[in-house]
Protein backbone atom coordinates (compact mmCIF):
# COMPACT_ATOMS: atom_id res chain seq x y z
CA UNK A 1 0.00 0.00 0.00
CA UNK A 2 0.73 3.38 -0.53
CA UNK A 3 1.04 3.99 2.86
CA UNK A 4 4.23 1.87 3.71
CA UNK A 5 5.94 3.06 0.61
CA UNK A 6 5.92 6.49 1.84
CA UNK A 7 6.87 5.56 5.41
CA UNK A 8 10.34 3.70 4.24
CA UNK A 9 11.21 6.15 1.53
CA UNK A 10 10.36 9.37 3.67
CA UNK A 11 12.31 7.43 6.40
CA UNK A 12 14.95 7.01 4.57
CA UNK A 13 15.17 10.66 2.89
CA UNK A 14 14.99 11.83 6.26
CA UNK A 15 18.09 9.10 7.49
CA UNK A 16 20.13 11.01 4.52
CA UNK A 17 19.44 15.11 5.65
CA UNK A 18 22.37 15.93 7.75
CA UNK A 19 20.98 19.18 9.37
CA UNK A 20 17.68 18.88 8.35
CA UNK A 21 15.47 20.17 10.59
CA UNK A 22 13.78 17.41 13.21
CA UNK A 23 10.12 16.64 13.67
CA UNK A 24 9.21 13.58 15.15
CA UNK A 25 5.82 13.09 13.24
CA UNK A 26 6.87 13.32 9.64
CA UNK A 27 6.45 9.90 9.24
CA UNK A 28 2.81 9.87 11.15
CA UNK A 29 1.69 12.84 9.17
CA UNK A 30 2.76 11.15 6.05
CA UNK A 31 1.11 7.92 6.16
CA UNK A 32 -2.20 9.87 6.74
CA UNK A 33 -1.85 11.38 4.27
CA UNK A 34 -1.24 9.08 1.67
CA UNK A 35 -4.19 7.20 3.36
CA UNK A 36 -7.17 9.60 2.72
CA UNK A 37 -5.58 9.53 -0.98
CA UNK A 38 -5.76 5.84 -0.56
CA UNK A 39 -9.08 5.68 0.57
CA UNK A 40 -10.83 9.17 -0.60
CA UNK A 41 -11.50 10.12 3.09
CA UNK A 42 -11.00 13.51 4.50
CA UNK A 43 -8.71 14.48 6.99
CA UNK A 44 -8.18 17.15 9.20
CA UNK A 45 -4.24 17.99 10.97
CA UNK A 46 -3.40 20.18 13.58
CA UNK A 47 0.39 20.41 13.38
CA UNK A 48 1.09 22.56 16.41
CA UNK A 49 1.53 26.24 16.62
CA UNK A 50 5.70 26.30 16.19
CA UNK A 51 5.76 23.75 13.46
CA UNK A 52 3.10 25.91 11.39
CA UNK A 53 4.91 28.79 11.91
CA UNK A 54 8.81 26.97 11.28
CA UNK A 55 6.86 25.10 8.02
CA UNK A 56 8.43 21.81 8.70
CA UNK A 57 5.12 19.54 8.45
CA UNK A 58 5.55 20.44 4.48
CA UNK A 59 8.03 17.84 3.36
CA UNK A 60 5.59 15.11 4.76
CA UNK A 61 2.58 16.03 2.58
CA UNK A 62 4.77 17.01 -0.12
CA UNK A 63 6.06 13.32 -0.33
CA UNK A 64 2.37 11.30 -0.14
CA UNK A 65 1.64 13.57 -2.95
CA UNK A 66 4.25 13.04 -5.33
CA UNK A 67 4.36 9.01 -4.76
CA UNK A 68 0.35 9.02 -5.24
CA UNK A 69 -0.26 7.51 -8.46
CA UNK A 70 -3.13 10.10 -9.73
CA UNK A 71 -3.27 13.71 -9.31
CA UNK A 72 -3.33 16.19 -6.62
CA UNK A 73 -4.14 19.33 -5.75
CA UNK A 74 -2.34 21.86 -3.34
CA UNK A 75 -4.18 25.09 -1.97
CA UNK A 76 -1.18 26.95 -0.70
CA UNK A 77 -0.52 30.50 -0.42
CA UNK A 78 1.94 32.39 -3.21
CA UNK A 79 4.79 32.55 -0.31
CA UNK A 80 4.10 28.48 0.25
CA UNK A 81 4.13 27.98 -3.52
CA UNK A 82 7.46 29.48 -3.69
CA UNK A 83 9.05 27.63 -0.93
CA UNK A 84 7.66 23.96 -2.71
CA UNK A 85 9.11 24.50 -5.87
CA UNK A 86 12.33 25.77 -4.82
CA UNK A 87 12.90 23.61 -1.78
CA UNK A 88 10.50 20.58 -1.23
CA UNK A 89 9.55 19.16 -4.50
CA UNK A 90 12.58 19.35 -6.15
CA UNK A 91 14.60 17.75 -3.31
CA UNK A 92 12.31 14.85 -3.01
CA UNK A 93 12.02 14.03 -6.47
CA UNK A 94 15.23 13.89 -7.08
CA UNK A 95 15.58 11.13 -3.61
CA UNK A 96 12.37 9.49 -4.62
CA UNK A 97 12.98 9.28 -8.27
CA UNK A 98 9.91 10.62 -9.13
CA UNK A 99 9.21 12.76 -12.31
CA UNK A 100 5.64 14.09 -11.65
CA UNK A 101 4.08 17.06 -13.52
CA UNK A 102 4.30 20.08 -11.79
CA UNK A 103 2.11 22.92 -12.77
CA UNK A 104 1.22 26.33 -11.06
CA UNK A 105 -1.82 28.35 -11.94
CA UNK A 106 -5.75 29.14 -11.61
CA UNK A 107 -7.65 26.42 -13.25
CA UNK A 108 -7.35 22.92 -13.89
CA UNK A 109 -4.42 22.06 -17.01
CA UNK A 110 -6.28 19.76 -19.02
CA UNK A 111 -8.79 16.35 -18.23
CA UNK A 112 -5.54 14.11 -18.85
CA UNK A 113 -3.35 15.83 -16.19
CA UNK A 114 -1.63 13.46 -13.73
CA UNK A 115 0.80 15.44 -11.86
CA UNK A 116 0.06 18.17 -9.31
CA UNK A 117 -1.34 21.70 -9.49
CA UNK A 118 -0.57 24.31 -7.16
CA UNK A 119 -2.79 27.24 -6.92
CA UNK A 120 -3.28 29.94 -4.44
CA UNK A 121 -6.54 29.58 -1.87
CA UNK A 122 -8.63 32.65 -3.74
CA UNK A 123 -8.40 31.24 -7.10
CA UNK A 124 -9.53 27.67 -5.71
CA UNK A 125 -12.31 29.13 -3.89
CA UNK A 126 -13.26 31.34 -6.67
CA UNK A 127 -13.66 28.21 -8.75
CA UNK A 128 -15.65 25.97 -6.25
CA UNK A 129 -17.93 28.66 -5.28
CA UNK A 130 -19.05 29.86 -9.03
CA UNK A 131 -19.14 26.21 -10.50
CA UNK A 132 -19.31 23.14 -9.63
CA UNK A 133 -17.38 21.87 -12.67
CA UNK A 134 -13.91 24.24 -12.65
CA UNK A 135 -12.31 21.34 -11.41
CA UNK A 136 -12.67 17.54 -11.92
CA UNK A 137 -14.92 15.93 -9.53
CA UNK A 138 -12.84 13.31 -6.92
CA UNK A 139 -9.05 14.95 -7.41
CA UNK A 140 -7.61 14.97 -4.13
CA UNK A 141 -7.17 18.58 -2.53
CA UNK A 142 -4.31 19.29 0.02
CA UNK A 143 -5.62 22.47 1.72
CA UNK A 144 -2.42 24.07 3.40
CA UNK A 145 -2.47 26.89 6.23
CA UNK A 146 -6.39 26.72 6.99
CA UNK A 147 -6.40 28.47 10.05
CA UNK A 148 -7.10 31.32 7.64
CA UNK A 149 -9.55 29.43 5.89
CA UNK A 150 -12.76 31.40 7.04
CA UNK A 151 -11.17 34.88 6.19
CA UNK A 152 -10.08 33.58 2.63
CA UNK A 153 -13.47 32.27 2.44
CA UNK A 154 -15.35 35.03 3.87
CA UNK A 155 -13.16 37.72 1.80
CA UNK A 156 -13.87 35.81 -1.77
CA UNK A 157 -17.59 36.33 -0.72
CA UNK A 158 -17.49 39.65 -0.12
CA UNK A 159 -19.08 42.01 -2.69
CA UNK A 160 -18.70 45.48 -2.81
CA UNK A 161 -20.59 48.45 -4.26
CA UNK A 162 -18.33 50.94 -5.28
CA UNK A 163 -18.23 54.73 -5.77
CA UNK A 164 -18.11 54.17 -9.70
CA UNK A 165 -20.93 51.60 -9.51
CA UNK A 166 -23.42 54.56 -8.59
CA UNK A 167 -22.09 56.26 -11.07
CA UNK A 168 -22.84 53.19 -13.85
CA UNK A 169 -26.70 53.27 -11.75
CA UNK A 170 -27.43 56.95 -12.96
CA UNK A 171 -26.00 55.80 -16.38
CA UNK A 172 -28.22 52.57 -16.55
CA UNK A 173 -31.35 54.58 -15.22
CA UNK A 174 -31.28 58.19 -16.49
CA UNK A 175 -34.64 58.47 -15.97
CA UNK A 176 -34.48 57.86 -12.03
CA UNK A 177 -30.85 59.81 -12.01
CA UNK A 178 -32.40 62.42 -9.53
CA UNK A 179 -33.58 59.88 -7.11
CA UNK A 180 -30.36 58.09 -7.08
CA UNK A 181 -28.21 61.07 -6.34
CA UNK A 182 -30.78 62.01 -3.64
CA UNK A 183 -30.19 58.16 -1.95
CA UNK A 184 -26.65 58.55 -2.15
CA UNK A 185 -26.41 62.13 -1.20
CA UNK A 186 -28.92 60.85 2.30
CA UNK A 187 -26.57 57.67 2.67
CA UNK A 188 -23.82 59.98 2.47
CA UNK A 189 -24.84 61.83 5.66
CA UNK A 190 -25.96 59.38 7.27
CA UNK A 191 -22.86 57.40 7.30
CA UNK A 192 -20.51 60.33 7.79
CA UNK A 193 -23.17 60.44 11.29
CA UNK A 194 -21.00 58.03 12.68
CA UNK A 195 -18.46 58.69 14.98
CA UNK A 196 -14.84 58.04 13.89
CA UNK A 197 -13.10 54.79 14.89
CA UNK A 198 -9.57 53.37 13.95
CA UNK A 199 -10.98 51.07 11.14
CA UNK A 200 -13.16 53.82 9.25
CA UNK A 201 -15.83 50.91 8.78
CA UNK A 202 -19.64 51.06 10.13
CA UNK A 203 -22.39 48.14 10.35
CA UNK A 204 -24.98 49.73 8.01
CA UNK A 205 -27.90 50.83 10.46
CA UNK A 206 -31.71 50.12 9.80
CA UNK A 207 -32.15 53.86 9.02
CA UNK A 208 -29.29 53.41 6.18
CA UNK A 209 -30.99 50.08 4.90
CA UNK A 210 -33.96 52.23 4.31
CA UNK A 211 -32.38 54.34 2.00
CA UNK A 212 -30.77 51.64 0.14
CA UNK A 213 -34.66 49.98 0.47
CA UNK A 214 -36.76 52.51 -0.72
CA UNK A 215 -33.97 53.15 -3.91
CA UNK A 216 -34.45 49.38 -4.65
CA UNK A 217 -38.46 50.35 -4.84
CA UNK A 218 -37.88 53.09 -7.12
CA UNK A 219 -36.21 51.20 -9.74
CA UNK A 220 -38.25 48.22 -9.37
CA UNK A 221 -39.74 48.97 -13.00
CA UNK A 222 -36.49 49.71 -14.43
CA UNK A 223 -35.14 47.17 -16.56
CA UNK A 224 -31.30 47.09 -17.12
CA UNK A 225 -30.01 47.42 -13.60
CA UNK A 226 -26.61 46.74 -13.08
CA UNK A 227 -26.01 43.11 -11.64
CA UNK A 228 -23.94 44.69 -8.88
CA UNK A 229 -26.97 46.16 -7.78
CA UNK A 230 -29.22 43.71 -8.64
CA UNK A 231 -27.31 41.30 -6.04
CA UNK A 232 -27.09 43.96 -3.26
CA UNK A 233 -31.20 44.06 -3.49
CA UNK A 234 -31.04 40.37 -3.09
CA UNK A 235 -29.17 40.58 0.03
CA UNK A 236 -30.81 43.64 1.73
CA UNK A 237 -33.19 43.17 5.25
CA UNK A 238 -36.83 44.37 4.76
CA UNK A 239 -38.61 45.10 7.58
CA UNK A 240 -40.30 41.92 6.77
CA UNK A 241 -37.28 39.89 7.63
CA UNK A 242 -36.57 41.53 10.48
CA UNK A 243 -40.10 41.30 12.82
CA UNK A 244 -41.18 38.07 12.35
CA UNK A 245 -40.75 37.13 16.46
CA UNK A 246 -42.55 33.62 15.93
CA UNK A 247 -39.87 31.86 13.21
CA UNK A 248 -36.64 31.43 14.08
CA UNK A 249 -33.87 33.96 12.76
CA UNK A 250 -32.87 34.04 9.46
CA UNK A 251 -29.12 34.29 8.90
CA UNK A 252 -28.78 37.81 7.62
CA UNK A 253 -25.05 39.13 5.35
CA UNK A 254 -22.88 41.07 7.37
CA UNK A 255 -23.80 44.93 5.52
CA UNK A 256 -21.34 47.43 6.34
CA UNK A 257 -19.85 50.46 4.65
CA UNK A 258 -15.86 51.48 4.55
CA UNK A 259 -15.61 55.16 4.90
CA UNK A 260 -12.93 57.42 2.72
CA UNK A 261 -13.40 60.62 4.84
CA UNK A 262 -10.95 63.11 3.05
CA UNK A 263 -12.53 62.01 -0.19
CA UNK A 264 -16.15 62.52 1.10
CA UNK A 265 -16.73 59.02 -0.65
CA UNK A 266 -17.89 55.58 0.98
CA UNK A 267 -18.03 51.89 -0.55
CA UNK A 268 -20.71 49.60 0.89
CA UNK A 269 -20.13 45.60 1.55
CA UNK A 270 -21.36 42.64 2.36
CA UNK A 271 -20.88 39.12 2.71
CA UNK A 272 -22.69 36.15 4.48
CA UNK A 273 -22.46 35.91 8.27
CA UNK A 274 -23.17 31.27 8.26
CA UNK A 275 -20.37 29.97 5.47
CA UNK A 276 -21.45 26.35 6.82
CA UNK A 277 -24.12 26.03 3.84
CA UNK A 278 -22.27 27.20 1.26
CA UNK A 279 -18.82 25.19 1.69
CA UNK A 280 -20.53 22.01 2.89
CA UNK A 281 -21.05 21.29 -1.02
CA UNK A 282 -17.51 21.58 -1.81
CA UNK A 283 -16.46 19.36 0.76
CA UNK A 284 -18.20 16.91 -1.06
CA UNK A 285 -16.65 16.74 -4.47
CA UNK A 286 -13.49 15.61 -3.44
CA UNK A 287 -11.69 14.36 -0.22
CA UNK A 288 -9.65 17.32 0.97
CA UNK A 289 -6.63 17.03 3.91
CA UNK A 290 -6.86 20.02 5.81
CA UNK A 291 -3.49 21.16 7.27
CA UNK A 292 -3.74 24.01 10.48
CA UNK A 293 -1.43 24.96 13.05
CA UNK A 294 -3.67 25.54 16.43
CA UNK A 295 -7.32 25.27 15.14
CA UNK A 296 -8.23 24.00 18.51
CA UNK A 297 -7.82 22.86 21.99
CA UNK A 298 -9.67 19.67 21.02
CA UNK A 299 -8.37 17.35 18.22
CA UNK A 300 -11.84 17.01 16.62
CA UNK A 301 -11.57 20.94 15.88
CA UNK A 302 -16.00 20.81 16.47
CA UNK A 303 -16.04 24.69 16.18
CA UNK A 304 -13.93 25.58 13.38
CA UNK A 305 -15.31 22.26 11.43
CA UNK A 306 -19.50 23.51 11.91
CA UNK A 307 -18.25 27.14 11.41
CA UNK A 308 -16.97 25.59 7.63
CA UNK A 309 -19.49 22.98 7.28
CA UNK A 310 -17.23 20.08 7.45
CA UNK A 311 -19.03 16.64 8.46
CA UNK A 312 -17.36 13.23 9.03
CA UNK A 313 -13.18 12.91 8.42
CA UNK A 314 -10.10 12.08 10.17
CA UNK A 315 -8.98 14.04 12.62
CA UNK A 316 -5.28 14.37 14.07
CA UNK A 317 -3.77 16.85 16.41
CA UNK A 318 0.11 16.41 17.23
CA UNK A 319 1.61 17.08 20.82
CA UNK A 320 4.30 20.15 20.95
CA UNK A 321 7.83 18.84 21.97
CA UNK A 322 7.66 19.62 25.44
CA UNK A 323 11.53 19.97 26.08
CA UNK A 324 12.26 22.28 23.26
CA UNK A 325 9.54 24.14 22.80
CA UNK A 326 8.75 26.08 26.08
CA UNK A 327 8.65 29.57 26.69
CA UNK A 328 9.22 31.63 30.01
CA UNK A 329 5.81 33.14 30.85
CA UNK A 330 5.43 36.27 32.94
CA UNK A 331 2.30 37.56 34.19
CA UNK A 332 1.98 40.16 36.20
CA UNK A 333 -0.65 40.68 39.28
CA UNK A 334 -1.11 44.23 39.83
CA UNK A 335 -1.36 46.10 36.50
CA UNK A 336 -5.24 47.71 36.07
CA UNK A 337 -7.74 45.49 33.84
CA UNK A 338 -7.33 46.41 29.91
CA UNK A 339 -11.07 48.55 30.05
CA UNK A 340 -10.23 50.52 33.07
CA UNK A 341 -9.01 54.49 32.99
CA UNK A 342 -5.77 53.43 34.71
CA UNK A 343 -4.15 50.68 32.35
CA UNK A 344 -2.86 53.15 29.52
CA UNK A 345 -0.64 54.93 32.23
CA UNK A 346 0.22 51.78 33.76
CA UNK A 347 1.01 49.57 30.66
CA UNK A 348 3.90 51.82 28.93
CA UNK A 349 5.50 52.48 32.52
CA UNK A 350 5.32 48.77 32.78
CA UNK A 351 6.69 48.26 29.22
CA UNK A 352 9.35 51.04 29.49
CA UNK A 353 10.58 49.26 32.27
CA UNK A 354 11.17 45.24 30.19
CA UNK A 355 12.63 47.05 27.54
CA UNK A 356 15.32 48.64 30.15
CA UNK A 357 15.67 45.78 32.35
CA UNK A 358 15.78 43.88 28.36
CA UNK A 359 18.47 46.88 27.25
CA UNK A 360 21.59 44.42 27.43
CA UNK A 361 20.40 41.08 25.66
CA UNK A 362 20.86 40.59 22.39
CA UNK A 363 18.29 40.00 19.79
CA UNK A 364 14.85 41.43 18.71
CA UNK A 365 11.82 42.83 21.35
CA UNK A 366 8.20 42.71 19.85
CA UNK A 367 5.28 44.71 21.51
CA UNK A 368 2.23 43.59 20.76
CA UNK A 369 -0.54 46.39 20.83
CA UNK A 370 -3.89 45.41 19.24
CA UNK A 371 -5.19 48.57 19.95
CA UNK A 372 -4.05 51.36 16.91
CA UNK A 373 -4.01 54.42 18.85
CA UNK A 374 -2.32 52.93 21.79
CA UNK A 375 0.22 51.13 19.40
CA UNK A 376 1.29 54.54 17.81
CA UNK A 377 1.71 56.33 21.47
CA UNK A 378 3.56 53.80 22.76
CA UNK A 379 6.02 53.90 19.61
CA UNK A 380 6.15 57.60 19.78
CA UNK A 381 6.97 57.66 23.77
CA UNK A 382 9.71 54.87 23.49
CA UNK A 383 11.08 56.36 19.96
CA UNK A 384 11.54 59.54 22.09
CA UNK A 385 13.75 57.40 24.29
CA UNK A 386 15.51 54.62 22.52
CA UNK A 387 15.65 56.36 19.21
CA UNK A 388 15.95 54.33 15.68
CA UNK A 389 15.30 51.20 17.65
CA UNK A 390 12.06 51.80 17.70
CA UNK A 391 9.89 50.97 14.63
CA UNK A 392 6.42 50.63 14.21
CA UNK A 393 5.65 47.58 12.07
CA UNK A 394 8.87 47.93 9.36
CA UNK A 395 10.55 45.09 8.92
CA UNK A 396 14.22 46.58 8.52
CA UNK A 397 15.41 46.63 11.91
CA UNK A 398 18.29 46.94 13.88
CA UNK A 399 19.89 43.52 15.61
CA UNK A 400 18.58 45.11 18.89
CA UNK A 401 15.50 46.71 17.68
CA UNK A 402 12.20 47.06 19.19
CA UNK A 403 9.15 46.56 17.33
CA UNK A 404 5.92 47.53 18.02
CA UNK A 405 3.51 45.77 15.80
CA UNK A 406 -0.35 44.84 15.68
CA UNK A 407 -1.44 41.31 15.30
CA UNK A 408 -2.29 41.33 11.72
CA UNK A 409 1.34 42.45 10.87
CA UNK A 410 2.95 40.23 13.29
CA UNK A 411 1.64 37.49 12.50
CA UNK A 412 1.97 37.93 8.36
CA UNK A 413 5.75 39.24 8.81
CA UNK A 414 7.54 36.88 11.88
CA UNK A 415 8.13 34.69 9.31
CA UNK A 416 10.62 36.60 7.69
CA UNK A 417 11.85 38.43 11.28
CA UNK A 418 13.93 36.90 13.81
CA UNK A 419 12.76 35.14 16.59
CA UNK A 420 12.16 37.63 19.04
CA UNK A 421 14.35 37.33 22.92
CA UNK A 422 11.31 39.13 24.43
CA UNK A 423 7.45 39.37 23.30
CA UNK A 424 5.34 41.90 25.27
CA UNK A 425 1.36 41.01 24.55
CA UNK A 426 -0.64 44.61 25.64
CA UNK A 427 -3.99 42.81 26.01
CA UNK A 428 -5.43 39.66 24.66
CA UNK A 429 -5.90 39.30 20.79
CA UNK A 430 -10.13 39.14 21.99
CA UNK A 431 -11.93 40.23 18.83
CA UNK A 432 -12.39 44.13 19.84
CA UNK A 433 -16.57 44.53 19.82
CA UNK A 434 -15.97 47.98 18.72
CA UNK A 435 -14.76 46.86 15.07
CA UNK A 436 -18.00 46.69 13.51
CA UNK A 437 -17.08 43.20 11.38
CA UNK A 438 -16.82 41.47 14.74
CA UNK A 439 -19.79 43.39 16.32
CA UNK A 440 -21.84 42.22 13.38
CA UNK A 441 -20.98 38.57 14.11
CA UNK A 442 -21.67 38.94 17.64
CA UNK A 443 -24.81 39.76 17.20
CA UNK A 444 -25.57 37.34 14.85
CA UNK A 445 -24.90 35.11 17.51
CA UNK A 446 -27.19 36.61 20.20
CA UNK A 447 -30.01 36.54 17.77
CA UNK A 448 -29.48 32.69 17.67
CA UNK A 449 -29.46 32.75 21.30
CA UNK A 450 -25.38 31.02 21.32
CA UNK A 451 -22.51 31.44 23.57
CA UNK A 452 -20.68 34.34 21.42
CA UNK A 453 -17.82 34.45 23.67
CA UNK A 454 -17.24 31.16 23.60
CA UNK A 455 -18.19 30.15 20.07
CA UNK A 456 -16.35 33.07 18.68
CA UNK A 457 -14.35 35.83 20.67
CA UNK A 458 -12.39 33.03 22.70
CA UNK A 459 -11.62 30.57 20.11
CA UNK A 460 -10.27 33.42 17.77
CA UNK A 461 -8.15 34.76 20.68
CA UNK A 462 -6.70 31.40 21.60
CA UNK A 463 -5.78 31.00 17.93
CA UNK A 464 -3.56 34.32 17.36
CA UNK A 465 -2.46 34.19 20.68
CA UNK A 466 -0.49 30.61 19.68
CA UNK A 467 0.61 31.82 16.46
CA UNK A 468 1.92 34.84 17.60
CA UNK A 469 3.96 33.04 20.60
CA UNK A 470 5.46 30.30 18.40
CA UNK A 471 8.54 32.58 16.90
CA UNK A 472 9.77 32.93 20.90
CA UNK A 473 9.51 28.58 20.90
CA UNK A 474 12.37 28.35 19.04
CA UNK A 475 14.88 30.01 21.99
CA UNK A 476 12.67 29.39 24.55
CA UNK A 477 12.29 33.03 24.92
CA UNK A 478 10.30 35.62 27.43
CA UNK A 479 6.81 35.97 27.18
CA UNK A 480 5.05 38.68 28.99
CA UNK A 481 1.57 38.85 28.78
CA UNK A 482 -0.31 42.22 30.38
CA UNK A 483 -3.39 41.55 30.74
CA UNK A 484 -4.64 40.74 34.21
CA UNK A 485 -7.39 38.96 33.17
CA UNK A 486 -5.68 35.90 32.28
CA UNK A 487 -5.01 35.86 36.44
CA UNK A 488 -8.82 37.37 37.07
CA UNK A 489 -11.01 35.35 34.57
CA UNK A 490 -12.51 32.31 34.41
CA UNK A 491 -11.42 31.33 30.80
CA UNK A 492 -7.26 32.21 32.20
CA UNK A 493 -6.59 28.63 32.51
CA UNK A 494 -7.66 28.31 28.74
CA UNK A 495 -5.66 30.99 27.73
CA UNK A 496 -2.51 29.26 30.09
CA UNK A 497 -2.97 25.77 28.77
CA UNK A 498 -3.09 27.59 25.18
CA UNK A 499 0.21 28.67 25.77
CA UNK A 500 1.63 25.33 27.36
CA UNK A 501 4.68 24.17 27.24
CA UNK A 502 5.61 27.11 29.39
CA UNK A 503 7.66 27.89 32.57
CA UNK A 504 6.23 31.25 34.89
CA UNK A 505 8.19 33.50 36.16
CA UNK A 506 7.50 35.85 38.84
CA UNK A 507 9.48 38.74 38.52
CA UNK A 508 11.80 39.94 35.44
CA UNK A 509 15.35 41.64 36.88
CA UNK A 510 18.54 41.80 34.24
CA UNK A 511 19.67 38.23 35.03
CA UNK A 512 16.71 36.58 33.05
CA UNK A 513 17.67 38.65 30.16
CA UNK A 514 21.37 37.20 30.48
CA UNK A 515 22.75 34.32 28.12
CA UNK A 516 22.78 30.96 30.95
CA UNK A 517 26.43 31.24 30.79
CA UNK A 518 26.65 35.13 32.12
CA UNK A 519 24.07 34.47 34.36
CA UNK A 520 26.22 31.74 35.68
CA UNK A 521 29.80 33.09 36.06
CA UNK A 522 27.78 36.02 37.89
Amino acid sequence: MIEAEVHLSLHNFLRSQAGFPSWPHHLTMARLVARALRLGRSALIQVGAVCGYQGRYRTSFVASALMWHGPVIIVATQTVQQLLLRVEIPRLQQWLQVNKSIRTGDAWPNPEFQGILLISPEAWLQGQITSADSFPQGIPTIIDGVDDLEDWVRHQLTQNIQPQDWEQLILACPEQAEAIRAARIQLTSELYKHPANPYECYLISQSETDILNQLQATLASVSGVPEVWQKLWQQLPTNETSSSPSSPPSPLPLLWATIARRQGLFSLHYAPLELGEILAPIWQRQPVVLIGSALEPETEAPLFRQRLGLDDLTCLKFASDSQSEAIQLYIPYQLPLPNTPEFQAAFIHKVRTLVCLSATAKGLTVLLVGDVPLKAQVGAILASEFGSRVQVEKTCLDENGILVSGWEFWREHQAVLPAPQLLVIATLPLPSLEHPLVAGRVAHYKRSHQDWFRLFLLPTALNELQRAVAPVRENQGIVALLDSRVVNRSYGSQILNSLSPLARLNYLDPSVFAPSGEENSA
